[in-house]
């Protein structure tokens, strides 16, 4: 065995036999090892007889077979204490072995010391071997190994002291040992303990939670146990218990923030990360059930934790006073003094938890002192610090659950390291300070949840402030820019940072200044100064690239959930392809964990608990923190100059209240003002200012603290001002404050505490200020304040204590955020690098001490964390930082040609686009894409002879841009398109075109115009090397235009067209219009215009044809207008392609088909519309009619909405003097009409109108008459659809409700073919305009049987225009419109039953104004249509029509009367308003429904013409006119009554009987006895109407009566010109309105049918025929007698055909006429007539004659 051979080989060892080792020899070693042989000898001792080897010890046995310690462990134990190495070492060894193979485990209590254990004494005997430097390298060695086997060993357990020791020697060995392999085996060596020392910590945790249930443990070890109970001691019991709740009565107040913490420490989850390692022999099913299990287990734990802790409640308070005494480090401890009694107010779950606590401790209070003791040269010093903090991270980088989550742990962090890495993180040594970031990091990590506190001023005291200033070095730049680098590298982490700091009110803007920092690095605004290269400051700004850059990655990581790519080329932000994203069960919607980045810190390692849960993770809350916080830093800001306008400001933006009590707590709690500045405000004596300073005292609480801590804690918030007045001020209410909190003391009255606060400061200033030479002593300073306590002294010990106190800490203000290092550089002169890294030192140690101040101020605080969790937290972080990251890499590309830098910069800004594109942040957007596509130098102002490697890559990084992120690009499309576009032309330049192939066409230097955009570029710089050719370029730019034609480029750019059918709807519509403009511009270069986008924009077109039609319109409405544009354009050879395109899309889009009721036809093909209405090319207008003839020959079938384009290019050819163009045009819209219309009208009756106008047009062009004529043909054949298809066109369009069903075939059939006959009539030459006219008649009254009494109104209206045409004198030349009004009243004629009640008001109105018109003609024509319209349907007129037709002929005949020639005098003119007024007279309105005609017509024309006319020529034309209608409208009115022959046969008979003597009386009384009264409308007319007729015709008989008796003003008018040589008269309708009375009053006297009106008639004819003879006889002319000898003649003889009682008695009235008649010279004619009537007289009075006389029957003869 083993031990026997130890033993013997201790003794075989020379210095045994000295005899200091005489009891080792004699005593222990032979004693033990013959009692070992003895038994052995009695069997007491069996050794297998299978054993291998006697060196080794036989297996423990439980059962019996126990070795007795004490026997054989003292003789090592003295081995250990002796001098000699070798002894020690074998010594070591076999104790080592006994304890490393189960045979030794110390439990035993140690008989020397019963308070302990053997295996605790064993220790110290074996820490004991090391005794300094001088200690054997074999010794060292063995100790570790000793030390390691008794910390790892299964079988010993070690706690408290021991583990220190343990550790401690073998820290002691590696600072000691010279021998480099034991100083790493001693380090290893303490790597692994701490390790063990931990795992067993939280092993412990995992058994005590599995415990609970019996179930299977996998601990760390990857061992699968049986839960036994443990065997450690629980240092816990309940009297400790009360005794800690006695220490602390307040503890049960804090119980249930107690349980709230330890709960939520509880409930994470103890085996995160432990079950990494399974045993082979347990399957994956079984690993699967045994975490389960062991879940459970661990939730049902919390309860009983949470009690055990409410129980044990010694750290109810993490803030309370028994917490915090822990924290104060004393600056001489080290391990040898971390006994229990140090940690006896804390309370731990386990004695395990309190070794590693202690532990933990030891190594924060050893990384941050110098160690001096005895054996440790102090030259050591650094390396003791820097092992003490690689253990230290080794610690927290492997921290288990227990470590996160206890309290302990978490307050020792934040006390203990955090302090420690405030020191260590301003070291000069580079490995101290990467060290602390390494830690640093780690917590960040880990404990984040924890340390936001700390966290802040780690990042603002050392990160920001090293970046920050200029004069830092180089090492330390790099160091934290690379930590920086690693931080950011974890998406969650750097969201973290801006939630919790950017938007807290209290934290600084780290996430700002962090960006800002690095930015100005790269920029090269903060150079650094000490000791770096031009290489190493390249090499920073290269690393400062990198953390911006991880920084936008992990932003763009954190949100990649928002984006859609719909390209999938690359994904940012995802560097690995198999990442695994885990999802947090609580982390709700839009919401994530952790993304794996490369080199990220465990995020989800930091899972929050209850009592440090931040608050609820909403974006919109966030924002408007940080909105409130900015304005808040404006306010301090403002504040800090002007200090009452940045209060006014924060008040007026409701951060802050207006009492003097919320100023005051703003000054007092808010760091972040200018102490200088508070100091004055507080000391200013306004008003307002002194009840700020009041209410800022007052608010501080000074009971129980002495006179010098008052007085430190109100002057650490604020400097004294300079002013006596205001520190008088200020020292006074500071002295009443101080008395009023304590009065009790030994201070008399306010005053004193005044007097002796003033004397303090004043010892403060000589003691502390340089600028003081001879110092006060302290006798001196107690003289100075006798008798100020009311003329009492105070105590010289209470004033010598006052000396000690400000002697030894100057009063001062309290380190803050705002105690920074200068960061304005170097002061002036220092510019050795040896003065540089002084002042640096100097910067760093003050660095340095402000930082561990602030540390050690936040210790205690436990601040809430927020985890970031929504993804809209980006687009409030990137508008944050946008510039600052655009100027660091627009920076570098700019001043940079390494590709390193230009890569990253172009990463950079291809990560920005990214997030300001998901976010729809179009002004950050816009910025980056165009500082993007300006560094490509494609632009028209770039140098384009600059162009390098960076600008190739920035021109595929573009390209990229526009794969990746179309969607987002909106309208960033026109930067990037523009450069693609100046890309092939450098394409062009690099493969040698020459410059008559850039463009498509020659000759265009002066020829294109503006006509797209109005602010075209001038000149394009590309364009213009193009026409310089290669062969002028310098080799490098060759290679670089070279380089813009690889085989890549070519294939990216045409995938970025080829691939926009993957666009979404609204990204799709960006990049057409950017491409609609990029055409424009090319278009419009003023000398070399190019094709490249117009041929893109077609190319898209075909690719996205095949998109749903909302968005293919949206397109199309954008590339329609281009086309516009481009088709109009001046070059034909631009037009002629544009053209030719457009065609071939038209082609293919119409394949496509459309269904009813759609308009995508209709929009498609409108340019085809517009270029035919634009543009003046005959050329350009006949390949227009030509594609779209190809269309309608090709693709009829297909056409839908199409039509309605197709005949307005057809009506605009139609007007076209052409004769290719109009003879094309007319005959595709003839095939139309002729052949399509039979097959597919139903399909086309959308069109129709539009059909029907066309062909209008083409009627209307005066230069093909044939064309014309045949037009309207088309239009009649037109007619035969509507009327056999009418169904259809009630039935399209049946959503629009505008029209009613059953007037749609009126409204869009008939109604447009009717309009546009009557724009034929109205427009076109004479012969069109008759063959026009003829046809819409024709039509109507073929057609009008189905017309509806509405639809003749409006037809009528359509009729009454073509008369409104001659009322304009313009048109007053041709005068043909008679043929309308005959037309017109043959359609009446022909439909009267319909037309009479509706229109026959507007046609009288028509009438009488044709009647009323200067035109002879006209007036003719008019007159002859009313005696025909009323003759044609008199008949049918009832009482109602016959008024109006006589009110109608008398408005006629008051309007035509010429009444001027009776007042007419020289000099007088004509006012066409004064006639027309004077023929409305009669208020009969010529309106029609719903417009006006004639009246309107007139007047817009009167306007013009109503200046006076002078001339007497035209006045008399004007009165002939009127004279001549009369004579007319006489006609018209006997004509109406007995119809034209009737009146001329009478007047005839009445003639030839008069010259016939032989015809007797007889047979002439019979003839006027079988007068036909049935011929004409007489017997249809009522008497009162004829009254109303013969009213007329007697006013028009007197007034040109006379006008021919009025001698003078008819040789007046003679005179001047009137009727031409003759003297005018108006005879003529004197007779003839006379004798048209007559014949219908005698008519009216032989009715037999109105004997009712005959006694009226009677005394009209009487009283008219008397006054006509009376004027017959007044006669003297010649001839006007010969007028009235025919006129008397009828008369008499119809008065002698008269009855023997009439002719008696109106024979007895015109008895003395008769006679004057005889008298004068008559004719024959009259004159037989006269003799007839005597010879009447004589018979019919009874008058006797011979018999020789002529007979003559009796009265029973004569008719009645």
């Amino acid at each position: 065995m083993f031990i026997v051979r130890g033993l013997e080989k201790i003794l075989e060892e020379r210095e045994i036999e000295k005899s200091y080792n005489s009891q080792l020899k004699c005593e222990s070693c032979e004693s033990s090892l013959e009692s070992i042989r003895a038994e052995i000898q009695a069997g007491k001792i069996h050794q297998g007889e299978n054993a291998t080897s006697a060196a080794l010890p036989l297996p423990r046995n439980e059962a019996g077979n126990v070795m007795s310690v004490e026997k054989y462990v003292t003789p090592f134990e003295f081995g250990c204490q002796s001098k000699t190495p070798r002894i020690m070492v074998s010594a070591m060894d076999c104790l080592q072995k006994l304890i490393a193979h189960g045979h030794l485990t110390g439990n035993e209590i140690d008989q020397r010391n019963k308070s302990r254990r053997l295996i605790d004494r064993l220790v110290e005997t074996i820490c004991n071997c090391f005794t300094g430097t001088q200690t054997d390298e074999g010794v060292q060695l063995q100790i570790i190994k000793a030390l390691l086997t008794i910390m790892t060993s299964q079988h010993v357990e070690v706690y408290g002291k021991t583990v220190l020791i343990s550790v401690k020697t073998c820290y002691d060995i590696y600072l000691a040992s010279k021998n480099i392999v034991n100083q790493k085996t001693a380090k290893a060596t303490l790597t692994q303990m701490l390790s063990v020392i931990f795992q067993r910590m939280e092993n412990q945790a995992i058994e005590e939670a599995a415990r609970h249930y019996n179930a299977p443990v996998i601990n760390k070890g990857g061992q699968k146990t049986i839960n036994k109970q443990s065997s450690s001691t629980n240092l816990s019991d309940q009297s400790e218990t009360k005794q800690v709740e006695e220490e602390n009565p307040n503890s049960s107040e804090n119980k249930v923030e107690l349980k709230e913490e330890t709960e939520e420490i509880a409930k994470v989850t103890l085996l995160n990360g432990e079950q990494e390692a399974f045993p082979d022999s347990v399957t994956n099913v079984e690993a699967e059930q045994i975490v389960t299990e062991t879940v459970t287990m661990a939730e049902a734990l919390v309860n009983e934790l949470v009690e055990t802790a409410i129980q044990k409640s010694l750290t109810a308070n993490v803030k309370s006073d028994k917490v915090s005494n822990v924290g104060r480090i004393p600056s001489e401890e080290n391990f040898s003094k971390q006994t229990e009694d140090d940690c006896s107010g804390l309370y731990f779950g386990h004695i395990l938890q309190r070794d590693a606590y202690l532990v933990f401790r030891s190594l924060c209070k050893l990384s941050m002192k110098q160690v001096t003791e005895g054996y440790v040269d102090p030259r050591n010093w650094m390396r003791s610090e820097i092992l003490a903090m690689e253990l230290l991270l080794g610690v927290i980088q492997q921290a288990g659950n227990v470590f996160k989550s206890h309290p302990v742990f978490v307050t020792a962090i934040r006390q203990y390291l955090c302090v420690a890495l405030s020191k260590n993180g301003t070291s000069h040594v580079p490995e101290v300070f990467q060290l602390s970031l390494e830690i640093f990091r780690s917590l960040l990590a880990n404990f984040k949840m924890h340390l936001k506190a700390q966290i802040e001023v780690f990042f603002r005291e050392i990160f920001l402030s090293i970046l920050e200033t200029t004069s830092s070095s180089f090492e330390h730049k790099w160091l934290v820019i690379n930590a920086l680098t690693r931080i950011c590298a974890d998406a969650q982490c750097v969201v973290d940072i801006y939630v919790n700091y950017d938007c807290d009110f209290a934290a600084a803007n780290i996430y700002e200044r962090l960006v800002n920092a690095l930015s100005n690095i790269v920029q090269d605004q903060h150079s650094v100064n000490i000791g770096a290269t031009p290489n190493q400051k390249k090499a920073l700004r290269i690393k400062a690239l990198e953390c911006l850059v991880s920084i936008l990655k992990r932003m763009v990581e954190w949100s990649r959930e928002l984006y859609v790519n719909s390209h999938a080329l690359s994904n940012l932000g995802a560097e690995s392809k198999n990442k695994d994203v885990s999802e947090d069960s609580d982390s709700g919607k839009n919401t994530m964990v952790s993304y794996g980045s490369v080199n990220s810190l465990s995020s989800s390692a930091s899972s929050p608990n209850a009592a440090l849960q931040g608050k609820e993770d909403n974006p919109e809350q966030f924002e408007v923190l940080k909105h409130h916080k900015d304005i808040w830093e404006q306010g301090i800001d403002i504040f800090n100059r002007k200090p009452k306008k940045g209060i006014t400001y924060l008040q007026e933006n409701g951060l802050l209240g207006n009492r003097a009590e919320d100023i005051a707590s703003f000054l007092l709690n808010d760091e972040r003002p200018d102490k200088a500045v508070v100091g004055n405000f507080l000391g200013d004596p306004d008003k307002s200012n002194v009840q700020i300073m009041h209410a800022y005292v007052d608010l501080m609480d000074f009971n129980g603290k002495d006179i010098v801590a008052a007085l430190r804690c109100f002057l650490e918030g604020f400097r004294l001002p300079g002013e006596a007045q205001k520190i008088d001020r200020l020292m006074e209410k500071f002295a009443s404050r101080y008395f009023q909190c304590n009065q009790s003391g030994i201070f008399a009255s306010a005053d004193t505490a005044y007097v002796l606060a003033y004397s303090i400061i004043m010892l403060t200033t000589d003691l502390h200020s340089p600028q003081v030479k001879t110092k006060m002593t302290k006798a001196q300073y107690i003289k100075m304040n006798k008798g100020s306590n009311d003329s009492k002294d105070l105590p010289e010990e209470f004033l010598s204590a006052i000396y000690d106190q400000i002697a030894g800490n100057e009063i001062k203000m309290r380190a803050s955020a705002n105690s920074k290092v200068t960061k304005s550089g170097m002061r002036t002169g220092t510019t050795s690098q040896k003065q540089k890294r002084l002042l640096w030192n100097v910067e760093m140690e003050v660095l340095s001490s402000t930082a561990r101040q602030l540390m050690e101020s936040v210790s205690h605080v436990q601040a809430p964390f927020t985890t970031a969790k929504h993804l809209e937290h980006v687009r409030p972080m990137f508008k944050l930082a946008w510039t600052p990251f655009l100027a660091a890499f627009m920076v570098g590309l700019q001043d940079c040609d390494d590709p390193e830098v230009a890569t990253l910069c172009l990463d950079g800004i291809r990560c920005s686009v990214r997030i300001a594109c998901i976010f729809h942040m179009e002004l950050e957007r816009e910025a980056y894409v165009q500082a993007l596509a300006r560094f490509t130098l494609l632009t028209a102002n770039s140098p384009i002879s600059k162009l390098k490697a960076k600008n190739i890559d920035t021109i595929k990084m573009l390209i990229t841009v526009a794969h990746t992120d179309g969607n987002y690009l909106g309208k960033s499309w026109m930067d990037i398109l523009k450069c693609i576009s100046q890309l092939e032309l450098a394409q062009l330049i690099g493969t040698g075109v020459r410059p008559q192939y850039i463009t498509a066409y020659n000759n265009i230097n002066n020829q294109l115009t503006n006509f797209g955009s109005p602010n075209s570029p001038s000149s394009f710089r590309l364009s213009d090397l193009a026409w310089m050719g290669m062969n002028s370029l310098e080799p490098g730019f060759k290679r670089s235009i070279n380089e813009t034609s690889s085989q890549s480029i070519v294939v990216d750019v045409d995938r970025i067209f080829t691939c926009s059918t993957r666009l979404g709807g609204d990204a799709i519509v960006e990049f057409v219009k950017a491409l609609f403009q990029v055409s424009i511009d090319e278009l419009n270069h003023p000398t070399h215009p190019r094709i490249f986008s117009l041929q893109k924009l077609v190319e898209i077109s075909y690719y996205n044809m095949g998109r749903i039609r909302l968005q293919w319109s949206r397109i199309w409405e954008i590339l329609g207008d281009h086309f516009d544009k481009v088709g109009c354009s001046p070059n034909e050879d631009i037009a002629v392609f544009s053209l030719d395109s457009l065609r071939q899309l038209a082609m293919k889009f119409i394949e496509k088909g459309e269904l009813s009721n759609f308009r995508f036809q209709k929009d498609f093909l409108r340019p085809f519309e517009h270029i035919m209405k634009k543009n003046k090319s005959p050329a350009i207008r006949h390949m227009v009619v030509l594609c779209i003839a190809q269309m309608v020959n090709s693709q009829a079938k297909n056409i839908k909405s199409g039509w309605k384009n197709i005949f307005s290019v057809f009506h605009i050819a139609a007007s076209d003097q052409g004769k290719a163009i109009v003879e094309l045009a007319f005959q595709t819209t003839g095939k139309i009409i002729g052949q399509l219309y039979e097959q597919q009208f139903a399909v086309m009756i959308d069109s129709f109108q539009d059909a029907i106008k066309c062909l209008s047009e083409f009627a209307c062009n005066s230069s093909f008459l044939d064309t014309s004529m045949e037009a309207i043909q088309l239009i009649r054949q037109c007619c035969k659809h509507v009327d056999e298809m009418p169904q259809l066109f009630r039935e399209h369009n049946i959503e629009d409700m505008t029209v009613n069903k059953e007037h749609r075939v009126w409204v869009r059939g008939w109604f447009p073919i009717l309009f546009e006959l009557n724009c034929i009539i109205t427009r076109c030459k004479l012969d069109v305009r008759s063959h026009g006219l003829i046809i819409l008649f024709k039509v109507v009254k073929t057609y009008g049987r189905n017309f509806k009494s509405h639809w003749w109104q409006d037809l009528f209206q359509i009729l009454f225009r073509i008369l409104d045409n001659i009322k304009l004198p313009e048109q007053q030349t041709e005068k043909n419109e008679w043929m309308t009004t005959w037309l017109m009243v043959d359609v009446v004629t022909q439909y009267f039953d319909i037309l009479g009640g509706l229109l026959l008001d507007d046609i009288y109105s028509q009438l009488k104004w044709c009647v009323q018109q200067d035109n002879e003609e006209l007036a003719r024509s008019g007159s002859n249509c009313l005696e025909r319209l009323i003759i044609s349907n008199g008949r049918k007129f009832t009482d109602e029509i016959w008024s109006k037709t006589c009110r109608c002929l008398m408005d006629i005949f008051n309007s035509t009367l010429p009444r001027q020639l009776i007042t007419w005098q020289p000099g007088d003119y004509l006012d066409l308003e004064e006639m027309t007024e004077r023929r409305d007279s009669g208020h009969i309105s010529l309106r029609r429904f719903p417009s006006t005609h004639s009246i309107n017509s007139l007047s817009s024309n009167s306007s013009r013409l109503s200046r006076p006319i002078t001339s007497d020529q035209r006045i008399f034309s004007a009165l002939q006119i009127q004279c001549v209608v009369e004579l007319e409208l006489i006609t018209t009115i006997e004509n109406i009554v007995f119809f034209p022959a009737t009146a001329k046969k009478e007047d005839a008979e009445a003639l030839a009987l008069s010259q016939g003597d032989s015809i007797s009386l007889k047979s002439s009384s019979l003839h006027y006895c079988s007068f036909n009264q049935d011929q004409g409308i007489y017997s249809h007319i009522s008497s009162s109407h004829i009254f109303q007729l013969l009213d007329i015709l007697k006013e028009s008989h007197y007034f040109a009566r006379d006008f021919n008796l009025n001698e003078e003003q008819r040789n007046l008018l003679w005179k001047a010109g009137f009727k031409g040589n003759v003297c005018p008269n108006i005879l003529k309708q004197e007779t003839l309105s006379i004798d048209c009375i007559f014949r219908i009053l005698f008519q009216l006297y032989r009715d037999q049918s109105r004997q009712d009106t005959w006694p009226e008639i009677e005394i009209r004819l009487t009283k008219i025929g008397k006054d006509a003879l009376s004027h017959f006889l007044m006669l003297e002319s010649d001839t006007q007698k010969e007028l009235w000898v025919s006129l008397m003649f009828r008369f008499l003889t119809r008065v002698h055909n008269l009855n023997d009682e009439r002719f008696c008695t109106h024979i007895s009235h015109r008895y003395p006429l008769l006679c004057n008649i005889m008298s004068s010279d008559l004719k024959p004619e009259l004159q037989s007539v006269v003799r007839r009537i005597f010879l009447r007289i004589g018979p019919v009075f009874g008058i006797n004659y011979s018999s020789n006389s002529e007979s003559y029957l009796p009265n029973s003869s004569s008719p009645n």
